[in-house]
């Protein structure tokens, strides 16, 4: 199977809905953050491994809980993941903190920031 192939997209999209069920509903560990998502999952051609991108809003501290949280829940999410999909191998999942969300917030809120700056440098200038 190719890396881009049909099959391999569907499987990466059944895989990351799958893993934002059970993530949101199914786990019970209180170190997850309520307000962690499923960016992407990347399955490998061979269905061994696969790269999930998770992302949390919360600060440091809970991003870092999060992450211990879902590694220390590893094999109860491979067992559901097995459960709830027929794939022939279950991939073994590495969770990889995602960033772009946060910083897409971020950068929104510096170019408001930017943007409200401005209009009151012109509504001075206008009052001059």
């Amino acid at each position: 199977m190719r890396k881009n192939s049909i099959k391999n997209t569907r499987v990466n999209s059944e895989v990351q809905r799958e893993l934002s069920n059970i993530i949101r509903g199914e786990i019970k560990d209180p170190r997850i953050n309520p307000l962690t998502s499923v960016v992407m999952a990347e399955v490998a051609p061979d269905l061994k491994t696969c790269k999930a991108y998770i992302s949390v809003l919360g600060d440091e501290e809970s991003q870092k809980n999060t992450l211990e949280g879902l590694k220390s829940a590893m094999g109860f999410i491979r067992r559901q993941l097995a459960k709830n999909l027929n794939l022939r191998n279950t991939p073994e999942i590495r969770f990889i903190l995602d960033q772009s969300i946060e910083y897409g917030v971020h950068m929104s809120r510096l170019i408001d920031e930017n943007r409200v700056d401005r209009a009151e440098e012109e509504l001075d200038d206008q009052s001059e």
